[in-house]
């Protein structure tokens, strides 16, 4: 796999192009897409095995990014993007609940504490 396509292929899909990018990096530093082209334009294995490409690499627009994720050494781009913020608040929420099961979402879990 090589990884500018694939970044790119990921962007299009999501429908950003690379003018969207503001800056690509991670928590520690940051450079520019055109430094991401010229550094990123390499083939990797993303099948299982080891992981190849920086962990905590992402490549960030305005409302949104893409993260690098892994499982057992295969690996891909994750798109996020800024949630909205509700309006709809609760007093009690409830984030775990370890009797009921897993899985589960913020609100299932403070709707079984509310029925309770």
């Amino acid at each position: 796999m090589n990884l500018l396509k694939e970044t790119i292929k990921k962007l299009k899909y999501e429908g950003k192009k690379a003018q969207d990018v503001i800056w690509c990096g991670s928590k520690d530093f940051r450079f520019s897409w055109k430094k991401f082209k010229e550094v990123a334009n390499f083939d990797y294995n993303n099948g299982f095995g080891g992981q190849e490409v920086a962990e905590d690499l992402k490549i960030v627009g305005k409302d949104f990014w893409l993260e690098r994720h892994e499982y057992d050494g295969s690996e891909w781009w994750e798109y996020k993007e800024m949630p909205e913020k509700t309006k709809k608040t609760i007093k009690n929420p409830k984030l775990t609940i370890r009797e009921y099961g897993c899985w589960l979402t913020l609100k299932e879990m403070s709707e079984h504490v509310e029925k309770n």
